[in-house]
């Protein structure tokens, strides 16, 4: 008899107060996910902070101590992973040295007990998909490491699951290619339609790649959004810092006046917006980042809203910009970033220097 699959009435995936220990320590605190029908959310913080574990609870190889687990509106956190029908990816690819591309592929039908007569029109598809029709009798030592990642996600679509789970699936790629197969898996997936979850502690990676994005800290789940609001809205100071580059100025809110809120530095004052509530004597943290930047020397008028007094510290050319370090009074080191670095007269290190950004530039994160 064929397994059992769970039947689901859609690809929604959902956490309702999950939590999960190791002896006394908590990998996993009480977290509400939602993950909608079709789409590729990713899990993305640094390491230790419970993103793989959220996805190996999802994937049935852990099962919560608390909470429940639904795809589709059903539970799920009790039933094995062989019956929830999905697809895996794994890091190391988990490939078998000593199979065939083909054989590799068709590893899963076994379980799932589709008739062997089908086997070579089901993987034939699966390579199709990611481009290696041709490849199914060399061996994975025979392939690169980008073909070798796509063989494992054949090996997964080739199961027709209902979720796809990729857990770190480049990170064991240099950077080029890394960026060619992520635009691959991208394309595969929106042309599927198939509910991904995506885990990776690269901000690049999951700010090119997702619909949504889960930023994790500590076993919680600290902000879900889309690339756009995480980059642009960031509702904590770990999710500022974790998302880009940023320049982070410690203050106290003073005032608050249409839609402005004033804050006092230790480098003076500045003026920026909020999505969150704040109020006078409120701590603060001020965010701004590079590419908002402007420099100028000292003896220069720079026309914005906020204004620090500096000295070029560092000068970094990156290709397609060129990097400041400003240092100012009170040991605050700012970044600025300077996109069109052909347009502009290179200052010298040590030069006096004056930095600017509009208020609207400026996104004060309340405590």
């Amino acid at each position: 008899m064929p397994i059992d699959f769970v039947e689901v009435k859609s690809m929604e995936i959902k956490l309702v107060g999950v939590t999960k220990r190791f002896a006394k320590f908590e990998a996993l605190s009480r977290v509400d996910l939602e993950i909608k029908d079709g789409e590729l959310f990713t899990l993305l913080g640094p390491s230790g902070c419970g993103k793989t574990t959220t996805l190996r609870l999802i994937a049935g190889f852990y099962i919560p101590n608390e909470g429940k687990i639904y795809f589709g509106g059903n539970e799920v956190q009790d039933i094995p992973t062989s019956k929830r029908n999905i697809g895996m990816v794994f890091q190391n690819y988990a490939l078998w040295p000593h199979m065939t591309v083909f054989k590799n592929v068709a590893y899963g039908l076994q379980f799932k007990q589709v008739p062997k007569s089908d086997w070579p029109k089901v993987v034939n598809e699966a390579l199709n998909k990611v481009g290696l029709v041709g490849y199914e009798s060399r061996y994975p030592g025979q392939l690169s490491g980008g073909q070798q990642q796509r063989v494992a996600l054949a090996r997964a679509l080739a199961l027709n699951p209902d979720v796809l789970l990729l857990d770190e699936p480049l990170s064991n790629l240099d950077a080029k290619i890394r960026g060619s197969v992520r635009a691959e898996i991208r394309k595969l997936q929106q042309a599927l339609g198939i509910t991904t979850v995506y885990v990776t502690h690269d901000q690049e990676e999951a700010l090119t790649l997702s619909d949504r994005i889960g930023i994790m800290n500590e076993g919680k789940l600290v902000q879900v959004g889309n690339p756009h609001e995480l980059y642009e809205k960031p509702v904590t100071k770990f999710v500022a810092d974790f998302i880009g580059t940023n320049n982070l100025i410690d203050g106290t809110v003073k005032s608050s006046a249409d839609g402005w809120i004033s804050v006092e530095t230790r480098v003076g004052m500045m003026t920026g917006r909020s999505n969150r509530d704040c109020k006078s004597g409120d701590k603060c943290t001020v965010a701004v980042r590079p590419e908002n930047v402007h420099v100028v020397e000292a003896s220069s008028h720079t026309g914005f809203d906020n204004v620090l007094d500096g000295k070029v510290s560092f000068v970094s050319y990156l290709g397609n910009a060129l990097r400041y370090e400003i240092e100012h009074p009170g040991s605050l080191m700012t970044k600025v970033d300077i996109k069109d670095p052909l347009e502009h007269k290179e200052l010298a290190w040590g030069t006096d220097v004056k930095v600017g950004f509009p208020k609207t530039a400026a996104l004060i994160i309340p405590e």
